[in-house]
């Protein structure tokens, strides 16, 4: 009997917690992370409805030209389901020019909030209908690989952080491929004229990586030769023991190949 209550029980959590009935993780975004400062300026100005620009913690700035009066982010779990999108450091930026905090978004009328699945930034009410301004916010990444659900349509533009790359098929990759690549002042810009991809993902990598494999490849390689020349010193030896011992060449006794004694 305790055993069925108890599996009734974990069964009632089970369901409470796949219907969000719990509520773990659904609110407005607390105000001391989305009023906090991102590593670096927000690049406003930048020419693409999207920038991106990954910082050395792996950790990503966002800034978003808006069309519409709120987004949702999230990002995908791989089982069909979707997770909200850790936001920080959240601004908005009127077409005039003035930046607003997450908690003045808040005060406008507009919203920061997340639910089990989604993270949803409102635009206040005195922004422009439909959309308008810029929205950016910093959120959390993978150590060389960045991976994003394309929130809104228009052009892309990635920025990774200094001394990296992606032009080295093994340890680089960029999916959908880019129109654009460049390098400035030593940072990697890749550009997409129109994102139509579902997601933009980039693997890439430390200069240094290719050097570390270099090193490998050339240690495999002196360990290969030096086995492959320590078989065939042993090879001749053997065959040298063998030719000491009259064994060593077939066929030198004048082709006779009787039977064995006794037959």
């Amino acid at each position: 009997m305790n055993r069925r209550l108890l599996l009734a029980v974990v069964a009632l959590a089970v369901l409470a917690v796949t219907s969000g009935c719990l509520g773990i993780g659904t609110g407005d975004v607390p105000a001391d992370r989305i009023d906090s400062d991102p590593q670096s300026e927000y690049q406003w100005d930048a020419n693409a409805t999207t920038r991106i620009t990954i910082q050395e913690s792996a950790d990503f700035r966002a800034v978003y030209e808006m069309n519409q009066s709120e987004i949702q982010l999230f990002r995908r779990d791989g089982f069909g389901g979707q997770n909200p999108l850790s936001v920080e450091a959240v601004r908005y930026r009127y077409p005039n020019g003035t930046v607003i905090t997450g908690s003045e978004i808040r005060e406008r009328g507009g919203a920061v909030n997340q639910t089990r699945s989604v993270t949803t930034v409102q635009l206040p009410d005195d922004a422009p209908p439909n959309g308008g301004g810029k929205l950016a916010f910093t959120s959390e990444g993978s150590p060389k690989r960045f991976t994003l659900p394309t929130y809104v349509e228009g052009s892309y533009e990635v920025v990774l952080p200094p001394n990296r790359d992606v032009s080295f098929p093994v340890f680089g990759s960029v999916n959908p491929a880019t129109d654009e690549r460049a390098t400035v002042d030593g940072q990697v810009h890749l550009r997409w004229n129109e994102v139509t991809a579902d997601t933009v993902a980039v693997q890439y990598y430390l200069q240094r990586d290719l050097y570390i494999f270099a090193g490998i490849l050339a240690v495999l390689a002196v360990v290969g030769f030096g086995g492959l020349l320590h078989y065939r010193r042993q090879i001749e030896s053997l065959k040298e023991k063998r030719e000491e011992m009259g064994l060593g060449v077939e066929g030198d006794d004048g082709g006779n190949d009787g039977p064995p004694p006794g037959m």
